[in-house]
Parts: C-alpha cells; sequence; structure tokens
C-alpha cells in the first residue's frame, strides 16, 4: 500500500543514517581520487559552487588512474556510439520460432540504441563509472523531451542513500536535491504545488527549494510490484509528485560489496593508503625543494637564540651567537637532512602500486614495437580477468537493469511493442561489448580446434559435429544480426531446390547420352 509522507521521511532519515557510516573513508577517496565530484566537507550544504578542491592534494597519479579506470571499463563494456549487447530469445521461445523472433528483437534492438546514441547515455555512463571506481555509483533514467526521449544522469552517490531488498539487491532509494523553484513544473510536469508554497516563491521564483526524492517497492497489498514515487519538500509535508510506475527509475551499482555491508568499495579504496602515503611524500619533497632553492641561513649575533623568533623558511636569516669558532663567518647556510632521490624513489613505488590496483596498465609506447591484434586482445583478456567478480556485478547490476528500463520506457511511450518480458527466459540479453567479445572468440577458437581434431579422426570425428548447427553457433557468438544469416526453412527450401536441380542436371545428361548412343545402334543393325 501507499506510504505515508511522514514514513516515507522516516525511512529516508535512517537510510540517510547508514550511509553516514561511511562517510569519513569515502571523504578521503573522493578528495585524493575524485575531487571534481566531491561533495563532501560541506561543500554540497555551502551552496558555493567552483570551490577548490584540490588545496590537499599534491600528486595526481590517484586522479588520473581513476579516469583511465573509468575510461578502459566503458570502452570494454559500454563503448560510445557502439552497439554493447543483443536481444536474443530466450529458452521460453520454441525452437522453430526462435529465428524469427531474432529478427524481430533485432529491430528492438537497433531502436534502442538509436535512442541512447541520441541521449546522454555515453556521457552519464563516464561519470557513473568514476563513482564506481570509489565503490557506489547511481545512474537515473528518467522520460526526456522531445529532441532527447530518455534521460540519463549520473547522480553523486552523496545525495542518494537506499535500503536493499531480497538478495542484497537495491530497492528503496531516497535523493535529496535542490531545485530553482521556476523549474519544478518544468521537471516534473505532473506536479502539483500547493497554493502556500507557490505564494512563498511568488516574489522570488528563483530560490532554490531542498527537495526528497523517493522510490519504494510495494512488496505486498493491492499495489504489489509496483514502486512509490514521491518528490516532496524537505521541510514540511508537502508533496509536490506521486506517481505509480512499473519499474524503478535508478541503476546503483557497486563495485564489490562485503558480507554484511550495503556500500560498495571500490580499488580507490584499495589503493587510498599509498595514494595518501604518495601525497605527504610529495608534499615534503615540495618543502624540501624550496628550501633547497632558497635556502636557509644563520646569521652570527651576539644576543640570545630565540626559539620563539625562529623562521625556518627558504631565504629565512636565523640569528645565532656565532658560525663556527672562535666566532665563525658573518653568514653561514643551515645544513640540510634528507634525501631527495629516497623520496623520488619511494614516490615511484607507491605511483606503480596505486596504477596496478586501479588497472592502470598500458600498452608499449608507440616509438616501440609494433602491437599486434593479438596483443591488444590479451590485454582485453587481461583486464576481464583483473575486474574477476566485479565483472559479474557489473553486467548484472548495471548492463541488465539500464537495458530493461530503457526497454520499458520506449514501452510505455509507444516506441516499440515489448510482447514479451526480459526476464532471462523469454527474452535474454546478451553482451556484445569487446570484453565479451575476447571472451566469445576464445570459446570459437576452442570450437574450430575441436573441429579440426574431429575432422583428423575421420568420418566418425565429423559423425559427431552437427555441421547445421555450427553457423549458428558461431554466428551467435560473433553477434551477427539474424537478418544477415539465413533460417532453418530457407536452408531446407534451399537444399530441396539443390537436389532439384541436381535431379535436373542428371536427367539432361542421361538424355544427351541416350541420344548419342542411338545413332550408334542404328549403324550397328544396318
Amino acid at each position: 500500500m501507499k506510504p505515508s509522507i511522514d514514513q516515507v521521511k522516516a525511512r529516508a532519515k535512517k537510510a540517510e543514517a547508514h550511509k553516514d557510516h561511511w562517510r569519513a573513508i569515502y571523504e578521503e577517496c573522493y578528495e585524493y581520487f575524485l575531487p571534481m565530484r566531491n561533495l563532501y566537507g560541506g561543500l554540497w550544504e555551502g551552496n558555493v559552487p567552483g570551490q577548490d578542491k584540490m588545496s590537499r592534494v599534491f600528486d595526481s597519479t590517484g586522479i588520473n588512474s581513476t579516469i583511465s579506470f573509468a575510461n578502459k571499463v566503458q570502452s570494454a563494456l559500454f563503448p560510445p556510439q557502439r552497439e554493447w549487447c543483443r536481444l536474443v530469445p530466450g529458452e521460453g521461445v520454441e525452437p522453430g520460432q526462435r529465428q524469427q523472433a531474432q529478427q524481430a528483437l533485432d529491430i528492438y534492438n537497433a531502436r534502442m540504441f538509436g535512442i541512447l546514441r541520441q541521449s546522454s547515455f555515453d556521457l552519464a555512463m563516464g561519470e557513473y563509472l568514476l563513482d564506481l571506481a570509489i565503490g557506489t555509483a547511481v545512474l537515473h533514467i528518467a522520460p526526456g523531451d522531445e529532441l532527447t526521449p530518455i534521460k540519463f544522469t549520473a547522480v553523486p552517490a552523496f545525495v542518494v542513500s537506499f535500503e536493499e531488498g531480497p538478495h542484497g539487491k537495491p530497492e528503496n532509494v531516497f535523493r535529496k536535491l535542490k531545485r530553482p523553484f521556476d523549474v519544478i513544473k518544468r521537471e516534473w510536469r505532473d506536479a502539483e504545488i500547493p497554493e502556500h508554497l507557490a505564494a512563498a516563491y511568488r516574489e522570488r521564483p528563483t530560490d532554490v527549494v531542498e527537495l526528497t526524492e523517493a522510490c519504494i517497492y510495494d512488496a505486498d497489498g493491492p499495489d504489489q510490484g509496483f514502486y512509490h514515487y514521491f518528490v516532496f519538500t524537505k521541510e514540511g509535508d508537502d508533496q509536490i509528485v506521486y506517481r505509480k510506475m512499473t519499474s524503478s527509475p535508478w541503476v546503483i551499482g557497486r563495485y564489490m560489496v562485503a558480507s554484511g555491508e550495503r556500500m560498495g568499495r571500490g580499488p580507490c579504496q584499495w589503493a587510498l593508503a599509498d595514494c595518501k602515503t604518495l601525497n605527504k611524500v610529495i608534499e615534503l619533497s615540495l618543502k624540501a625543494s624550496s628550501l633547497s632553492i632558497g635556502g636557509v641561513f644563520t646569521a652570527a649575533d651576539d644576543g640570545v637564540l630565540n626559539p620563539q623568533t625562529v623562521r625556518i623558511a627558504p631565504g629565512a636569516v636565523i640569528p645565532v651567537a656565532r658560525n663556527g669558532g672562535p666566532n665563525g663567518p658573518s653568514l653561514a647556510p643551515l645544513p640540510r637532512s634528507g634525501d631527495p632521490q629516497l623520496a623520488q624513489i619511494q614516490a615511484n613505488d607507491l605511483r606503480t602500486a596505486i596504477k596496478k590496483a586501479m588497472l592502470d596498465t598500458e600498452l608499449p609506447p608507440e616509438n616501440m614495437s609494433a602491437r599486434s591484434a593479438t596483443e591488444i586482445s590479451h590485454r582485453i583478456s587481461q583486464l576481464a580477468q583483473n575486474l574477476g567478480s566485479a565483472y559479474g556485478r557489473l553486467i548484472n547490476e548495471t548492463l541488465f537493469p539500464v537495458v530493461r528500463r530503457t526497454l520499458e520506457l520506449m514501452d510505455e511511450m509507444g516506441m516499440i511493442i515489448l510482447p514479451l518480458k526480459v526476464d532471462g527466459i523469454n527474452i535474454r540479453i546478451v553482451p556484445l561489448s569487446p570484453l565479451a567479445m575476447a571472451q566469445n572468440q576464445e570459446r570459437v577458437g576452442e570450437f574450430m580446434q575441436f573441429m579440426q581434431i574431429a575432422q583428423s579422426l575421420g568420418p566418425v570425428g565429423i559423425m559427431g559435429i552437427k555441421m547445421d548447427k555450427v553457423v549458428d553457433y558461431i554466428g551467435d557468438k560473433m553477434g551477427i544480426p539474424a537478418e544477415l544469416r539465413t533460417t532453418p526453412e530457407e536452408r531446407m527450401m534451399m537444399q530441396q531446390q539443390m537436389a532439384q536441380a541436381a535431379q535436373a542436371q542428371m536427367a539432361v545428361q542421361g538424355a544427351e547420352e541416350g541420344a548419342e548412343g542411338q545413332p550408334a545402334e542404328a549403324e550397328v543393325a544396318a
């Protein structure tokens, strides 16, 4: 049943309190690895844009590796302006109808990617994967306008809290947001603004209103299976938007989830200790370098040295009683300690450790030997191995929900008529990204090797292969569209035509041979 605003607020407050346990580690990760998307430390509450978020950052290795991680994962799983998945018939479709169903699904697939190319999906996915490197990423998928039918937005995890459903799946989502009052009606066209709220902002329509957005799954009651969607003001109980939805607009992905935890842990958290140490090493090295360049000197003075007035800085002069004896020179440099080369070695080792944790391993430079396709394919396979279980989580928590939500919105907006559910039984989603295709090519290579071995065994080995299924298997693994391949019925018809043509040719040859034999028989009889 529909919850009340008070119940929604209580659940949102509880979810936010649970997320606050992660505030310290997420704040440090965003500070050193992703400062451009950092909203911690009062940056969200301050309402002051353009603040300096890198005042404590002295090395950009973590930032560059995070950007490289996001770009690499996007190129491997969601390559821009390319089709990175395919809809295929599931086991619930009869075998004789799969080829026709595949042709129809290929049309839907092409329309879906046409919408994705026209929308901001590639941009949003890049920002989504940046947050995923920290541990938790959030994507909002909602209907757009005439130019952009579906809008994709990467929402910072700082403003989102959520509850888990069965099997640890993110289910109920809450977001705090700020919008100018005159934008509310344009962003939510079905918004119903109370009269007292409209009167409060009538003279200042550009003032920001703090709102709370909630999406709660109904597990029982008359609305079972639906989502209750709310937008209401943070102060007061003014409900602005309510919708009953068939699917959630939220996609929440975690890089890795430890047992008993809700928020995700990403590679940035693994490399955080190295990044903080590197940052401190560079900070101390810069201070040592400034002292080396400017120098610090001691000057002879007959008075007594006051430690409270000593200033150690480049170009500083410290008054002392003597610089050696009996009195020493009038001005002498202050001896310095430290080994800049050792600090550089430590910094290089830390940079290597950070890049390894962030999967920031690049191909050889262009001035070295040429890079072969085999080497590039091996690097892609190595990336899949390094991602490990995170690859499966990316598929299940990001790729599948994005495709399902996009298809459901297209169905609701009348762009397609989806006859079956994308549930893995009637319709399956098969990844076609470079990372998935590299794995498929390995399987095709193994199968081709099996065929060579079977052929070397003679007729017995060849009989062990269903040759009529080989072409479909290879075509499916390589993602060849169904419209470019023949159906089993078309192949049977072609075989019958070939057999009829062969019989007709044999009949013609028999007739010609009979005609040539009749004159010879006549001569013998004569």
